[in-house]
């Protein structure tokens, strides 16, 4: 198969999906709707079509584990801000006019897709890779993923972007969603129910090999400093702004009543300025560590490291960070909403909270910090459940199989020739 992905480059998620159809030599070009400094993909041929002035959050992935502060990388000018008071207005500014300025690479993608002549194309999220590849792309396949918050988030942010995302829903070809929630609510947003769909993570599964249980493997966290015999939390989810991080900091003092020696990890938290304020204000500095933005395959022993992992998020769809520390045995604490009910069943394989009641979440914390057998049988339930549902090796021949029937049907090869696929 030729296929043309229409997706952010720097995001692990969209690279762990893409890396299987390169290692399984399928033809691969991507159009990047953000600009990237280093090489994603050895051999992929990456354009630029920078979109929602991505510019304002450019930041590369890190290579390595940083060894010190002082090694850790300033955040992007617009994240530094993220929870300050600020923050929503400019947020909000810039998606309102993110959805005109969408409409300014049409031409642009059309001429790309034209060029690179692919089988099937696939836009991995509905805002704005999904909208603009409604737009641009005619008369090949066209494939949307929908991620967590294209739905219950994006799509009621002005009128715009909710127009635009009906009319993206009505053009594509096929859709595949990470939860059941998102395949219902595209339904009722307008997505053909007879066209095909699928349902499976986001990111493709988790790589079972890197995120697993067990002692860390790789290299040293010692300049993270625990004390020895500390309970671990780690807040995987970085500044977000359906992330309940005010929710997150005002439940750590709660926790500290009860268990003062618990020990936060915030991933992707390091240098920002609302973070900062939160555990100065709250006189934290002792129990918090304000990590930095850590490489994606050194995010496995960092969730090894701690014993509870916790999203306090209002909005998700199936969140990567949860699936990839429910497989490291971290026991999972969520906001309680109805995506993340299809994975954690409240009590027995994790639990679930009010994302806005920092003390729901405390004694959230709590609880699983008391039970060390619930959180050891949850790691059983929940080791086995990845393996079952939503290992990489597993899910990308579903992915692929789902490919090569959309193209099948679409009759559609390259060259306009029929595609010779393997049977569905």
């Amino acid at each position: 198969m030729r296929i043309c992905f229409i997706a952010d480059v720097r995001s692990p998620i969209a690279l762990n999906w893409i890396r299987y159809f390169v290692e399984s030599r399928h033809d691969v070009e991507v159009i990047s709707s953000y600009p990237y400094g280093g090489t994603p993909l050895p051999g992929v041929t990456v354009h630029v079509v920078p979109l929602a002035f991505s510019g304002l959050l450019q930041t590369n992935a890190l290579a390595r584990m940083p060894q010190s502060d002082a090694d850790a990388p300033r955040a992007p000018a617009l994240t530094r801000i993220a929870g300050s008071p600020v923050y929503p207005l400019l947020s909000r500014t810039r998606y309102q006019l993110a959805s005109l300025e969408v409409w300014r690479h049409v031409r642009t993608v059309r001429r790309l897709v034209a060029d690179i002549q692919p089988d099937l194309v696939h836009a991995m999220r509905i805002p704005y890779e999904g909208i603009l590849a409604s737009l641009a792309v005619r008369d090949v396949p066209l494939l949307v993923s929908v991620w967590g918050n294209d739905f219950t988030l994006f799509a009621t942010r002005n009128r715009m972007i909710e127009w635009l995302t009906r009319h993206a829903l009505r053009r594509t070809d096929a859709l595949h969603c990470d939860c059941f929630r998102d395949l219902r609510l595209a339904r009722e947003v307008g997505f053909d129910p007879s066209k095909s769909s699928i349902v499976l993570p986001g990111a493709g599964g988790i790589r079972t090999d890197i995120f697993h249980t067990g002692r860390p493997t790789g290299q040293d966290q010692s300049w993270i400093d625990i004390p020895a015999g500390s309970p671990v939390v780690i807040n995987p989810r970085g500044f977000r702004q359906y992330v309940r991080n005010d929710t997150f900091f005002r439940a750590i003092p709660l926790v500290l009543q009860r268990q003062p020696k618990t020990v936060f990890l915030c991933s992707g938290m390091q240098r920002h300025a609302p973070a900062e304020k939160y555990v100065r204000a709250l006189g934290l500095g002792a129990s918090v560590r304000l990590l930095p933005m850590i490489p994606h395959s050194d995010m496995a022993d960092v969730f090894r490291l701690a014993a509870i992992a916790v999203s306090p998020s209002e909005h998700d769809g199936t969140p990567n960070t949860l699936l990839e520390a429910m497989a490291c045995g971290c026991f999972p604490v969520a906001g309680n909403i109805e995506s993340i009910r299809e994975w954690i069943t409240p009590g027995v394989n994790g639990l679930l909270c009010d994302p806005g009641d920092p003390g729901s979440l405390a004694d959230a914390i709590l609880h699983a910090i008391d039970r060390r057998e619930l959180r050891t049988a949850a790691a059983a339930i929940n080791t086995a459940l990845v393996a079952e549902r939503a290992d990489y090796q597993s899910v990308m021949p579903q992915a692929v199989s789902f490919y090569e029937t959309l193209i099948r049907q679409s009759g559609r090869g390259r060259n306009g020739e029929p595609c010779a696929v393997s049977p569905a």
